[in-house]
């Protein structure tokens, strides 16, 4: 089995407008789209919110999920350490901040995350899960799955499709920060008295993650 390790990703290390932070920006845009990912969330989020439910995204970066879950009239927030977006709509809260100091956690039953749980260490991951496990009654997550194979899909596709430098190697160490089987969840203390947690990956290297409190 493929150990899940962290690396530091470079696009951490880039202001927001740097052009390399531009064109990896445009990578992901593409990467999210082929794999499906804001749709599938867009789906799960329709079916398991209970209107008018606030939605919280964790990294939401450009606010571009949370903008598609608006169009739907689902009452969406932004979490990230960037800015808010210059398009936002101010009738919505950005909340710039670090998400394991974030203080608003009571306000959103619905907590979900496009490729960013990876991002943190199993530590990290537990002191997350615990706000999220006090507060949350749905949590949603579409992660890398760690396998080898995407990281060779990736690193022979990405060009192809022109993506640079900063997301050739970030998508290696993403992925070798993914999860299988269970893992998030655990990691997260989410103990299956309480939660129904499901997970499942996809052909095209997504992990899927849809937790629900027992009521």
């Amino acid at each position: 089995m493929m150990p899940r390790t962290l690396q530091a990703e470079l696009l951490d290390t880039l202001s927001p407008e740097h052009p390399d932070a531009l064109h990896n920006r445009r990578d992901l845009r593409l990467t999210n789209r082929l794999m499906g990912n804001h749709r599938w969330m867009t789906r799960v989020i329709r079916h398991l919110r209970r209107p008018p439910e606030p939605v919280l995204e964790l990294g939401a970066g450009t606010g571009e999920l949370c903008q598609r879950l608006l169009r739907h009239s689902i009452t969406t927030a932004g979490l990230d350490l960037w800015p808010c977006p210059p398009d936002w709509p101010a009738a919505h809260r950005w909340h710039q901040a670090d998400l394991l100091n974030f203080t608003d956690w009571p306000l959103y039953p619905i907590v979900i995350g496009n490729l960013i749980f990876h991002q943190f260490s199993e530590e990290q991951l537990a002191r997350l899960g615990d706000q999220l496990r006090s507060n949350a009654r749905v949590i949603v997550a579409c992660e890398p799955a760690r396998r080898r194979v995407s990281q060779w899909l990736y690193r022979g596709l990405g060009p192809l499709f022109g993506a640079n430098h900063v997301s050739l190697h970030d998508a290696h160490v993403s992925i070798a920060a993914g999860f299988q089987n269970n893992e998030l969840p655990r990691l997260l203390g989410l103990n299956p008295a309480e939660w129904d947690c499901d997970c499942s990956t996809t052909l095209l290297g997504a992990y899927h993650m849809i937790a629900r409190r027992r009521l």
